[in-house]
């Protein structure tokens, strides 16, 4: 009886450390940013010099902020730039490529779900290699037609970042927005046009107001990760990096107390929307 009893509770005590490791090594770094963001020293390590508030808000060259950090505010800018027209265009893509996948018969339908799927399945840095030599080269074209400087949207830059996020964003929004019109009913399209609606405002009134949900689901997803790209967008980004970008320049001379401080506010602003889209795309798919 007691030698069965020590049978059942050792995995019991080895399931509850493997999931304290587990937590550990997922959250650990995470609380460690967090606990030096606010630390008093030059240096982003221990030990704990006391608590401040500078790497967020000073302005004194000794302790620089965040705020008094051009470039690194202009990092934030440009991402939330780029982040809001890949959003943007990623839902409306969005929105059109669900109704034809769902509304609309065509040969070679399912050849072109496969190839909208793909960039899912491609590599960040192959995709951002392979966008970045194709629009040099039509870049090139254009230019040798048109004059230089005519195709300067197809060099580096941030509108090569906006279209080359959105081609593998797009796919995101596209299932959260299928997945919630597949659940429409037709027969309420069909009962506002026998009430006099013509097509275009009973899709209006009815269908995209049943989609909304997944509409800002989809458009929180495609958001976040326009915001936190990196692979793609190192490739394709001009003389105005995104925040991931700039991050990464910096990191190679080390981390530094504002490189901690902007990592807790990316988790806080982050953390509401991955919950609020998290929360959204549930009710888009039920």
């Amino acid at each position: 009886m007691i030698h069965g009893m020590r049978t059942s509770i050792l995995p019991k005590i080895g399931y509850y450390i493997y999931v304290a490791l587990f937590i550990t090594y997922l959250f650990g770094p995470l609380l460690v940013t967090a606990i030096l963001a606010f630390n008093n020293s030059t240096s982003p390590s221990f030990p704990w010099n006391g608590f401040t508030l500078d790497w967020f808000f000073s302005t004194d060259p000794q302790h620089l902020g965040i705020i008094g950090d051009r470039h690194l505010m202009d990092a934030v800018i440009s991402s939330l730039k780029v982040a809001s027209w890949v959003t943007l265009i990623s839902v409306l893509v969005g929105i059109n490529n669900a109704f034809m996948f769902e509304r609309v018969a065509f040969h070679g339908k399912g050849l072109l779900y496969v190839l909208m799927m793909a960039p899912l399945v491609v590599p960040g840095v192959i995709l951002g290699i392979s966008i970045l030599a194709f629009s040099n080269s039509v870049a090139g074209g254009i230019e040798s037609f048109l004059g230089r400087g005519t195709a300067n949207f197809l060099r580096p830059g941030f509108w090569l970042v906006v279209m080359g996020q959105s081609s593998f964003v797009a796919t995101y929004t596209t299932l959260v927005i299928t997945a919630r019109l597949r659940k429409f009913d037709l027969a309420l399209e069909e009962a506002a046009m026998d009430l006099g609606a013509s097509r275009l405002a009973a899709i209006g009134l009815i269908t995209l107001r049943f989609l909304l949900p997944a509409i800002i689901g989809g458009g929180m997803i495609a958001f976040l990760f326009s915001f936190e790209n990196f692979n793609t967008t190192y490739f394709l980004s001009g003389p105005n990096p995104t925040l991931p970008v700039l991050f990464y320049s910096r990191l190679r001379f080390g981390i530094t107390p504002q490189i901690n401080a902007v990592s807790v506010m990316l988790m806080a602003v982050t953390g509401v929307l991955g919950i609020f889209a998290t929360l959204t795309s549930r009710s888009a798919i039920t």
